[in-house]
């Protein structure tokens, strides 16, 4: 069975930073893409970075470009996402995703989520 295991959440003040993980288990998605997205209270899921398999493409929303960092670790199974300069705009569930559907459709795998709370 395929599990994403989002760790590393809290709670942080504005100007903060947390280091979220996410542990792939089941399968290894050395081969693909993996990917952070976000929700909070009220709004849609929304986009926050990607990486490809080998980790020399990275993408970001605009709204976290400059202070968050996508990386991977392929030997463990394991995405991170590295959010400096923290606001309270970022206060969210954040989940990882694995393996971009074709025509960018989506991923075929996604974990439970892990809350991230910043307060000013």
């Amino acid at each position: 069975q395929v599990q994403l295991a989002e760790s590393g959440g809290g709670s942080v003040q504005a100007g903060g930073s947390l280091r979220l993980s996410c542990a792939a288990s089941g399968r290894t998605f050395s081969s693909v893409g993996m990917g952070w997205f976000r929700q909070a209270p009220g709004k849609e899921r929304e986009f926050v970075a990607a990486i490809n398999w080998s980790g020399t493409n990275r993408n970001y929303a605009d709204s976290v470009l400059g202070r968050f960092t996508i990386s991977r670790d392929n030997a463990k199974n394991t995405v991170y996402l590295q959010m400096n300069s923290l606001k309270a705009d970022d206060t969210a569930v954040y989940y990882c995703a694995a393996e971009p559907r074709r025509g960018g459709l989506g991923y075929n795998y996604w974990g439970q989520g892990t809350q991230v709370t910043v307060s000013s």
